[in-house]
Parts: structure tokens; C-alpha cells; sequence
């Protein structure tokens, strides 16, 4: 079975009001979900930089305890693919809303165990071996998460503005990352010396109360009516993830390389950073933290007008253009950070975003079209996560190791080349969007 019946008769024969209602709730369901989910993996993140050293890895020297903490945070990366390939087969074979309960659920529940792991001290060699485990687990949740998440609002939404309606489950990131950085800011200064004994529990915890909330969402919604007609057709196919590889590899490739400029520099200026401008811009883990969610919470507004400009001028214009500033600002980024100015540190900190959300909006349409209904799911997926697990995974690691043996510049360099694969790879990607999406012959492998 791929798509209980009623459900794909309600779907394809809503009428003009039912519809309006369904896409309202298709928006918030994929804002919400996708929110939490990043909230979770934001809030490893946030750790990992400030606090897992301590007490995962008490022994090693800040160094090596750095590079160990960030170690465990690129397993989270190396697993999304696996998440999506696992979730991609369901997605395409169940349908888009049941897949995204269980990504929801097994997030959810890995989240919460972190927060109560015993750390190094208490149970030796056994914490940071689980918590690996719960990091991998972690990941595979989150990459079955994002096609999930865009697909059910662009789906359902008007297809003439899918840039936009596809760029708004992507705001979830910068949700997840306010909510993940502000909960261990505020913590961090309320438990003061105690924040590294419990205190950074307390955000992983309230994962369960989020989760309930984020279930409720998505009972509500709908399957999307392009599936439900694809079902319909019979169009399913059998093993969606091998299907997508033999017929659509270029355009994989092509999605993991062009998010190269997007992945790469967002987890230096977002994980590494924290880590950075403590200790060579002269400023406190909260003011760090703070920064990032200030960031954040201008991408808010940033990515829906970037994906909504690319319904308007072109999703590759508006990528394209995004790629070439985070290149151009590389270099300046660091040494305004290395000013040890407040305001001159904040203001980096936060314009490091902009080329973020230029590429963030468009991208998920630009990708998301690039394979048919029946295979959509999968194949977003595994290009989407393929470059989480090359590009945004290592980065922090990579950065930590550049820095140690060659200094700031060097990591600016790694983010002008990432800017350079972009652009290429954006320019080979073919253009679907002004394609009928929901019809199946307007695709040929290119």
C-alpha cells in the first residue's frame, strides 16, 4: 500500500476553500516540524562547540577535546544521507505526511536521551561511545526531514510561486537555531558554573514537550495532490531511491556540489565560530551565541523574499548571486573578527547570513524540481544530504585543523573554493522551473 484511499480522494477533490485551509496548514506544519528538528540538531551543535569537551572528553587537551567534540558533530552529518535514502523509499512510497511523523518522532526521542547521558567521568568510555550512537541517529532523522518537510508545502501550494512556498519550511533552520542558541545562552548565564554539570541538559530535555506539539501539526495536513495523482496513475515506483540513482545521478551531483557555498561557510559562521570569537575575538560564549541568534532571526525575513525574487527573476540568478558574495566576504569576515571590537564583531557575525539566505530561499525549489513526483522525495534528498555529509559536516573540523596548523586565512580560502564549486555546479543544474511539475513526461534525465 502506498497511500490510503480516502485520503488521496480528499486531497485531489478539495474544494477552493478546503484547499486554502490545507495549504495553511501544509506551511505550518513543515515550519514547525522542520523548527524542532533543527532546534535538536542546533542544540548538538551549540554543545559541541562550548560544553561536550568537558564532559565528553575531560582528558584531552582543549585542542584535542575540540577536535574530538566536533568529530562526534560531523557523525550527525555522515548519517543524513543514510537518513535520506532510508526515508526517501517511504516518502515516495508512503507518502510524504506519515514519513515526516516518524522523522519528527525519532529526532524527538534521540534528542531527549542526550539529555540524559551520563557523562565520561560517570560511566567512562561508554558516554561518548553513545553519544556518537545518538548523533547518528540524530542525523538520519534529519535527513529524512527536509525533502519531507518542502515538498508538502510546495506540493500543496501554488505552483506558479513554488520558490516561495518552498522557502518557508526552510525557515525552520534559522527557527531551530534561535530557539537551540537562545535556550543555551540563557542557561549558560542562569546556571552559571553548573551549566557544565546540568544545565545543557535542560534544552535537550524539552524536546518531548516540542515534539507532542509538532505531531499535533502534522496530523492535520493532507497528503499533497501531486502525489495523491501520481498514486492515482500508478506511477509509484518500486524502490524510488535506486530508480532515482540509475535515471537522475547528474542531477544528485550537481545538488550536492551546488550547496557547497550555502553548507560549508553556514557551520564555520554558526558552530565554529562560537569556538573563534571566544578565543581570538576577545568576546564571551554568550555574546557569541547571541550573535548567531541575531542572525538568524534576520534570516527569517531574508529567506522567503530571496524565495520569493527567484519566482521572479530565476532561482539560479538569485543562487548564483548568493554564492558569489559569501565568497567575496571571506576574507573580510575574519578580519573583522579579528578587530576584537564588539560592534565590529556582531555586525560580521550577522552579515556572514546574508549570502546564506540568497542561497537558502531559492535552493530548495531549485533542487525539489529537478526530479519527478514519484521520485522527488529520494532524490532531493540525497542530493540535499549528500553535500551535508561532504560540505557542512567536516567544516568545523576542518576549520579547527586549518587554523591550528596554518591560521584564519587559510579557512577563508576553503570558503572562496567552496564559492567557486557552487557557481559551477549551479550554472550545469538544469532549469526546471518553469516546468509543470506534476507531470512526469516534462522530465528527461539530462
Amino acid at each position: 500500500m502506498v497511500l490510503d484511499p480516502d485520503e488521496a480522494r480528499r486531497a485531489q477533490t478539495a474544494d477552493e476553500a478546503t484547499r486554502r485551509s490545507q495549504i495553511r496548514n501544509a506551511v505550518a506544519a513543515s515550519i514547525v516540524g522542520t523548527s524542532i528538528e533543527w532546534y535538536d540538531f542546533f542544540l548538538y551543535n551549540t554543545a559541541a562547540a562550548i560544553v561536550f569537551k568537558d564532559v565528553f572528553f575531560p582528558h584531552s587537551s582543549d585542542y584535542a577535546g575540540t577536535l574530538a567534540s566536533f568529530a562526534t558533530y560531523a557523525v550527525g552529518f555522515a548519517a543524513r544521507p543514510i537518513g535520506a535514502a532510508i526515508f526517501g523509499h517511504w516518502g515516495d512510497r508512503l507518502g510524504r505526511k506519515a514519513t515526516l511523523i516518524v522523522t519528527l518522532l525519532l529526532m524527538g526521542v534521540s534528542s531527549a536521551l542526550i539529555g540524559v547521558l551520563p557523562g565520561t567521568n560517570t560511566i567512562g568510555a561508554a558516554a561518548p561511545i553513545l553519544l556518537v550512537v545518538l548523533r547518528i541517529l540524530q542525523g538520519i532523522a534529519v535527513g529524512g526531514e527536509w525533502s519531507g518537510s518542502v515538498l508538502l508545502s510546495m506540493e500543496w501550494g501554488d505552483q506558479r510561486r513554488r520558490g516561495l512556498m518552498a522557502s518557508w519550511p526552510q525557515i525552520g533552520v534559522p527557527i531551530g537555531l534561535i530557539l537551540g542558541t537562545v535556550a543555551m545562552s540563557s542557561l549558560a548565564t542562569a546556571s552559571g558554573s553548573a551549566f557544565t554539570d546540568w544545565g545543557w541538559r535542560i534544552p535537550f530535555l524539552l524536546s518531548f514537550v516540542l515534539v507532542g506539539i509538532g505531531l499535533w501539526v502534522r496530523l492535520r495536513v493532507l497528503e499533497t495532490p501531486l502525489f495523491a495523482r501520481m498514486v492515482e496513475r500508478g506511477e509509484a515506483a518500486k524502490v524510488p531511491v535506486v530508480e532515482v540513482v540509475k535515471r537522475y545521478p547528474k542531477e544528485i551531483l550537481l545538488s550536492a556540489l551546488l550547496r557547497y557555498s550555502e553548507q560549508m561557510p553556514f557551520y564555520i559562521f554558526t558552530s565554529f565560530a562560537l569556538t573563534y570569537v571566544v578565543e581570538h575575538g576577545n568576546q564571551s560564549k554568550s555574546f557569541a551565541l547571541n550573535a548567531v541568534a541575531a542572525a538568524a532571526a534576520l534570516e527569517l525575513v531574508l529567506i522567503p523574499l530571496f524565495g520569493h525574487l527567484s519566482d521572479v527573476i530565476g532561482r539560479r540568478r538569485v543562487y548564483g548571486a548568493g554564492a558569489l558574495v559569501v565568497g567575496l566576504f571571506a576574507f573580510p569576515y575574519f578580519g573583522l573578527i579579528n578587530t576584537g571590537i564588539t560592534v565590529v564583531v556582531f555586525l560580521a557575525m550577522v552579515l556572514a547570513q546574508v549570502p546564506h539566505a540568497m542561497q537558502y530561499g531559492p535552493q530548495a525549489a531549485l533542487i525539489t524540481e529537478s526530479f519527478p513526483t514519484n521520485l522527488r522525495y529520494g532524490g532531493a534528498g540525497l542530493g540535499y544530504q549528500l553535500s551535508s555529509a561532504i560540505a557542512g559536516g567536516p567544516a568545523p573540523l576542518i576549520a579547527t585543523w586549518l587554523l591550528h596548523d596554518y591560521g584564519w586565512w587559510a579557512i577563508s580560502t576553503y570558503i572562496v573554493l567552496g564559492a567557486v564549486l557552487t557557481l559551477i555546479a549551479t550554472a550545469l543544474l538544469p532549469d526546471r522551473s518553469r516546468i509543470d511539475i506534476g507531470d512526469s513526461a516534462a522530465y528527461t534525465p539530462a
